[in-house]
């Protein structure tokens, strides 16, 4: 790499309320000195430069190949005319090619805008357009983006371009180093302009983890989602590669037919939400450290990762740079708790009057320090409802509402207690129920939307009320199909149901808990799944049914039941194996579930399983598990699949 630019200089502001210091010159590079995201992988280029930097279905670099790929790329990018905060969409997927074109786009001081090609295209173009993109970074146009005047550069092109040293300027520090794009309350996503002065604070942050350089470390993020940025960053920082592995449906689907399991083997370090981690922990037994965010962290499951190896909780929204407390078990931390800020952040619990409150009572949680994004692109009005002065800092420093409540214990360490508002975690990814709300609402037939997250808190329910004329299931059918096309996977409703009217509060509000039981209650009396009338339904079907109803939590009415109408998805289908292969002894196959996604199906299959020679000899009663199994309990209730 050849030096950068001079640095901008910077101060830090005073300390704030809480034990989190940021260290001398965290935010920005010394005069003369690269960013501390390239310093590092230079170091790591030069001491360990055919170790694995990135692994991926289409293929690997070494520290090496992924330096020269970087300069290729930003070769590429600069003849296209980026420079500093040009927009750049990113649309590479899982592919190899996404590491170093992300790193290419910060060389040049552009502003990278992540984008996942799972997504519906009118959401990626939408984001293409509220973004200002001027190059799209992509295999090819996605069929049906309406992409304008965008320049398309594919990796085909950079890898044919002339290779060259990777130069690297040092960007403004308040200039916007990358858009992500979150759900947002008007039924359109809000992008979030996260600064060069953020990015550094958090990578120096990274830094003082002190993990081992070497081996791989698992990023199976979605590309659009600022995880992918912390699982990429937190490895490459520390001489690790960077695993990117899909644990979505079609990944799943995928790993079966090519008969591989879905988690690559030899991980050091895993990164996964706790709903991911319990559905997939069997495939991270070499991990020597385990990183789990998103989500609330229940007990048991950060005692079970906990044991023998180090587990870290981390907490942060996109608007303070992917993470902002961390629990540590190695510190002793309790990682039952999301911790204390990271070097350079700060933590406030204050009350309605921003006033802080006493330890052991709830507050709402205000993030502040350099690493505070600049706001919301083209939302002003919004940005300075929750990007709020700093008057603990002074000097025009700015804090973040987060909506969450806490409490912050005698120690320290800061209790995730939940939301303020109608925002909600499924599967990791921050959804506004407001946002499916409005999509439905955009049909004509729709009168009134409500969305609430389901029992199971995996997938979300959304109930509408017709216009006069409307056909329920027809209207259900067509308020789906539009979800699918308006919204990322996670945010499509799993139940979809005509009402009569909403149930409300006394505030004339929707009661969602009201709701989420009217969306749980069946529709038609009880079937065969009941425990009862079911002479027809065999031992192994019986096993089928229970292990559903309970990831599910919904009411499996017969052997033709199929798990994805169900409201199944790429999580509760790798729950499901897990807990069949518990509760049979039998190595049951994740690609039988996705393949033939009946009860009856995966039923023939355990069968088969059963009756193959050395069957059940991990435990030696596989068949006695199947024969003992128990029927479906008559209370679970019937959900609609969508």
């Amino acid at each position: 790499m050849t030096e950068p630019h001079a640095a901008p200089s910077g101060a830090t502001a005073p300390d704030g309320p809480a034990d989190d210091t940021p260290p001398p010159g965290a935010a920005e590079p010394a005069e003369g000195a690269l960013p501390p995201l390239f310093a590092r992988l230079e170091r790591w280029t030069r001491e360990q430069p055919d170790e694995t930097a990135v692994r991926a279905a289409d293929g690997s670099l070494t520290f090496a190949a992924l330096t020269a790929r970087t300069a290729r790329y930003a070769a590429a990018l600069g003849r296209a005319g980026v420079g500093p905060e040009t927009p750049v969409g990113l649309l590479l997927g899982r592919s190899r090619e996404s590491v170093p074109a992300l790193l290419a786009v910060w060389s040049l001081g552009g502003t990278a805008v992540p984008l996942d090609p799972e997504h519906p295209v009118e959401r990626l173009g939408g984001v293409l357009r509220d973004a200002g993109a001027a190059v799209l970074v992509a295999p090819g146009t996605p069929v049906g983006l309406e992409a304008g005047g965008i320049t398309l550069l594919t990796p085909r092109e950079v890898r044919r371009s002339a290779p060259g040293a990777l130069a690297v300027s040092v960007p403004a520090a308040d200039g916007c180093a990358y858009l992500i794009y979150t759900s947002g309350t008007t039924g359109r996503p809000k992008g979030v302009e996260v600064t060069y002065r953020g990015l550094d604070t958090f990578v120096a942050a990274l830094a003082g983890l002190g993990l081992p350089p070497g081996g791989l470390g698992l990023n199976a993020v979605s590309p659009a989602f600022d995880g992918w940025l912390w699982c990429t960053l937190l490895y490459l920082v520390h001489g690790q590669g960077v695993a990117l592995t899909d644990l979505s449906l079609e990944g799943l689907r995928r790993a079966a037919a090519e008969g591989r399991e879905a988690l690559p083997g030899g991980l050091r370090t895993v990164s996964l939400t706790p709903s991911l981690l319990a559905a997939h922990g069997a495939g991270v037994d070499s991990a020597e450290v385990v990183v789990v965010a998103g989500e609330a962290c229940p007990a048991a499951l950060a005692e079970r990762f906990a044991d023998g190896r180090r587990l870290l909780n981390v907490y942060g929204p996109t608007e303070v740079t992917i993470a902002a407390t961390w629990a540590d078990s190695r510190r002793g931390d309790d990682v039952t708790t999301i911790g204390r800020p990271l070097p350079g952040y700060r933590a406030y619990v204050l009350d309605e009057q921003l006033v802080p409150v006493p330890a052991g009572t709830e507050g709402e949680l205000y993030l502040g320090g350099p690493a505070v994004a600049r706001g919301y692109r083209g939302r002003p009005g919004l940005t300075a409802s929750r990007f709020l002065p700093d008057p603990f800092q002074g000097g025009g420093t700015r804090m973040y509402r987060t909506g969450d409540v806490v409490v912050r214990r005698a120690d320290g360490a800061l209790e995730y207690r939940g939301r303020r508002d109608d925002q909600v975690k499924v599967r990791g990814h921050r959804i506004e129920l407001g946002e499916v709300e409005r999509v439905a609402a955009e049909l004509p037939e729709v009168v009134a939307a409500a969305c609430c997250p389901l029992t199971t808190g995996q997938t979300l329910g959304l109930a509408v009320v017709a216009a006069p004329g409307a056909e329920p299931a027809e209207l259900a059918a067509r308020v789906v199909e539009r979800c699918r096309k308006q919204l990322p996977a996670a945010a499509v409703p799993a139940t979809v149901r005509v009402l009569e009217r909403i149930p409300t509060l006394t505030t004339g509000k929707a009661d969602r808990e009201a709701l989420a039981l009217a969306l749980a209650a069946p529709e038609t009396p009880a079937g065969p799944a009941d425990g009862t009338g079911d002479e027809g339904v065999s031992p192994s079907e019986r096993v089928v049914m229970t292990v559903w109803a309970e990831v599910l939590g919904t009411r499996v009415a017969g052997t033709d039941a199929d798990f994805f109408e169900l409201g199944g998805h790429s999580l509760a289908a790798a729950r499901v194996v897990s807990e069949l292969r518990r509760s049979t002894g039998l190595r049951v196959g994740l690609g039988a579930l996705l393949a033939r996604p009946t009860v009856a199906e995966v039923a023939a299959e355990i069968d088969r399983l059963a009756a193959a020679p050395g069957a059940g000899s991990e435990d030696g009663a596989a068949a006695e598990a199947v024969a003992a199994a128990v029927p479906v309990p008559a209370g679970a209730a019937a959900v609609e699949g969508a």
